[in-house]
């Protein structure tokens, strides 16, 4: 980690005590900006000349007590309010910092541009509620911060709410209106597919442009460093109903990147109506996300629900071009969850739109086991179908978006998924382990005009492997669309993809539902 000079540090002082405030500043009079103002090409040029010198590994470790906080001491430090950062351009955002310690060991630098000229934050003790902990001796002023996040008067405009939060490797989670936290983003993946583990690159520094008042918005550049990549971020913030960051990301290959992820969505999927583990709990299902949405180049919609499965599994799904891909959480009842807590209904998804061309690849889904709902085991991301290799510089560019609707497209959407041993209802013979009967309803679009014609509504559905036994539609007035089922026969071990649409003549009704299968 390269830090500022102490000197540089005690002199932004002033300067870091003149961007806070209680919320309630006034512009201030500027200076006449600087001849080079700091820009995205600066940290362009940080990033390329990063990727030339060997990749620093080291992570100083932590003074006491900050080495060995716990979960509960760790979350005990809090940042102070009314030290909010930002507030003396009178702009509507307020910046926080987050402590180092617990999970949080790696120090980033947090840096305010004002007038075009960027000012490093120093450490203060002052800034933090440290609750319980007990700090003895003065921590360094060169210590650094784990993160930061950004507050926005986002559901009321006499509050600053978290609109936006930058903690952890190259996480970050962000909100729309009534939304909880969930899923997770992140700047890039690498390997996560690989057989020596997963490499997780991390923002090393950050630059904040002070926003003026009366800004709509919120600017953050980001430098990004790993063993195998570097790379120049920049994120475009508008806080919105459904908040929405337009990325531009430019990367420098350190060695070829053979398995690399753009646009890299976490979450958890532990228990659903599709998937169902019979754990001991009141709350029906358990997840922050509960299907990947895409939108292929040729204009067709793909569901594919999530599921936790017994081992690691993992999908692909080729396109050229895409329109875009997100993680949904599409269930919004809550009566899906009775969580009073978690507030799983208010979970936001997000959606990925590229910006320009992204060229051939696929949107890679990983699904990894887990036993309870603390873990994130869900990755979504974009995986080019050509490698990156050493002395190139890829630029890329997309919109990721915080949505709560299920309106994402006007067809037939997938509501429920359900699947069950293939049996006539109320008999007694068993099962044939074999054959498994899905169960999908469909609503939206135009499915309700049908309900009085239901005939003319027809189930497309195929299988990779193995052979389609029975098929049926029925109206399902429940959710003004229809039930549509198939049984599928494999031989024992075998493994399948499905796919089925409804349609009527040669119009397709609904988005296309894809999910895997593997007989006993």
């Amino acid at each position: 980690m390269i830090f500022p000079s102490r000197r540089s540090i005690l002199q932004a002082l002033a300067a870091a005590t003149a961007l806070a405030g209680t919320g309630h500043g006034h512009a201030q009079q500027t200076a006449a900006p600087p001849p080079n103002p700091f820009r995205y090409e600066d940290i362009i040029r940080r990033a390329r000349d990063l990727a030339g010198a060997p990749f620093d590994a080291n992570v100083p470790p932590l003074p006491e007590p900050l080495n060995r906080l716990d979960f509960d001491s760790y979350r005990d430090i809090r940042f102070r309010p009314e030290r909010a950062l930002l507030a003396s351009s009178g702009g509507p955002f307020r910046m926080h910092l987050f402590h180092l310690g617990f999970l949080y060991q790696r120090p980033v630098t947090v840096n305010v541009i004002r007038d075009g000229v960027p000012t490093p934050i120093p450490y203060q003790p002052q800034l933090f509620d440290y609750g319980r902990n007990r700090i003895e001796r003065p921590l360094p002023v060169n210590l650094g911060f784990a993160g930061f996040r950004l507050h926005y008067p986002l559901n009321d405009p006499r509050i600053f709410d978290e609109l936006i939060a930058f903690l952890g490797a190259s996480y970050f989670r962000f909100l729309g209106r009534d939304q909880r936290y969930g899923l997770s983003a992140r700047g890039l993946a690498l390997n996560v597919e690989a057989a020596g583990g997963e490499e997780f690159p991390f923002f090393r520094e950050f630059w904040i442009d002070l926003p003026a008042s009366g800004a709509d918005r919120a600017l953050v550049y980001a430098l990004l460093d790993s063993a195998s990549v570097t790379g120049a971020f920049r994120f475009e913030i508008h806080p919105a109903i459904e908040t929405w960051i337009e990325v531009t990301a430019t990367l420098f290959p350190r060695r070829t990147l053979t398995s690399v992820g753009l646009a890299p969505l976490t979450s958890m999927f532990f228990e659903g109506e599709n998937d169902r583990h019979n754990i001991d709990d009141f709350r029906p299902e358990l997840h922050d996300s509960d299907g990947l949405l895409m939108h292929t180049s040729a204009g067709e919609w793909i569901w594919r629900p999530l599921h936790n499965p017994t081992r690691k599994w993992v999908s692909a799904f080729m396109d050229v071009n895409p329109r875009g891909f997100g993680l949904i959480q599409r269930d919004r009842a809550f009566e899906s969850y009775q969580d009073l807590e978690a507030y799983y209904h208010q979970r936001p998804g997000y959606w990925v739109e590229p910006i320009g061309n992204w060229g051939e690849g696929h949107v890679e889904l990983v699904e990894i086991p887990t036993d309870n709902e603390t873990h994130d085991n869900i990755v979504a991301y974009w995986e080019p179908r050509h490698p990156y290799q050493p002395g190139q510089e890829i630029t890329f560019a997309y919109r990721l978006r915080a949505v709560a609707s299920s309106d994402m497209h006007p067809g037939g959407k997938v509501v429920n998924t359900y699947h069950a041993p293939a049996r006539a209802s109320g008999s007694p013979e068993p099962a044939d382990p074999t054959t498994r009967r899905f169960l999908i309803d469909f609503a939206g679009g135009d499915l309700e005009y049908y309900l009085s014609d239901p005939a003319q509504v027809q189930l497309v559905p195929w299988t990779s492997v193995g052979r389609i036994t029975h098929m049926f539609v029925v109206p399902n007035e429940h959710i003004n669309g229809f039930r549509a089922a198939f049984d599928v026969r494999l031989e024992p071990g075998q493994a399948t993809d499905l796919r089925a649409y409804l349609r009527a003549g040669n119009k397709a009704l609904t988005e296309t539902w894809t999910y895997p299968w593997a007989a006993p």
